[in-house]
């Protein structure tokens, strides 16, 4: 599977409308979750954000949030962010662009956010203009990332993800981790050690507002 674990500065000029990293002189880190709620995942993810103070974004499936209400509400109550991740998980360079952008919109009923992230980060450019009219929100903006931890890989290794995001990051850097079954070996493993690292250095970590 290939993939960039740290986006090139190329790709971020290509598409400088969309949301890469967020400019910042502090020393505060993005981290972003993928895929959930989940009923093991996410609650493990909240407990160890919780132990050092953390908020962070999820970019929620809508047929997951059906699933499971009272985890996206506990996302919440904790004072972290979310966003809309589609309602079914579209990869949008294989969907048509009134499918996926009907599938942005059914899910923004049940998330209510500004910020949106396309699974896999494949959007086609028209699908990319309608955003803001699907989630019917003017201050809609795309989120995608600095730094992919690889956790989804299943053929890397935990220790490679924890190093993944530990060499990459900078200030400012948005962090893709994913709160889900297949991601859950390399996540459970990586995301205590990035945490423990980071803070140890005197960095925070906040949602993406």
């Amino acid at each position: 599977m290939k993939y960039f674990v740290k986006t090139p500065w190329w790709l971020k000029r290509l598409y400088p409308d969309r949301i890469w990293d967020i400019d910042t002189k502090e020393k505060t880190i993005y981290l972003s979750f993928d895929d959930g709620p989940h009923p093991k995942a996410t609650i493990f993810v909240l407990n160890e954000l919780k132990k050092y103070n953390a908020k962070a974004t999820f970019f929620c499936i809508g047929k997951n949030v059906i699933a499971y209400p009272g985890i996206y509400q506990q996302i919440l109550n904790e004072g972290h962010h979310t966003g809309n991740h589609t309602q079914n998980h579209l990869n949008g360079w294989q969907t048509a662009n009134n499918i996926y952008l009907s599938d942005v919109e059914e899910a923004s009923q049940y998330i209510n956010s500004d910020l949106f992230r396309p699974p896999y980060g494949r959007i086609r450019s028209l699908q990319a203009k309608n955003i803001k009219r699907a989630m019917n929100n003017e201050q809609a903006k795309i989120i995608m990332w600095d730094v992919l931890s690889g956790d989804f890989d299943e053929s890397t290794s935990p220790q490679r993800c924890a190093r993944n995001v530990i060499k990459k990051t900078n200030d400012g850097s948005v962090i893709v981790f994913h709160d889900s079954e297949k991601a859950w070996e390399r996540m459970s493993y990586s995301l205590p050690l990035v945490l423990e690292h980071f803070s140890a250095r005197g960095y925070t970590f906040s949602a993406i507002s």
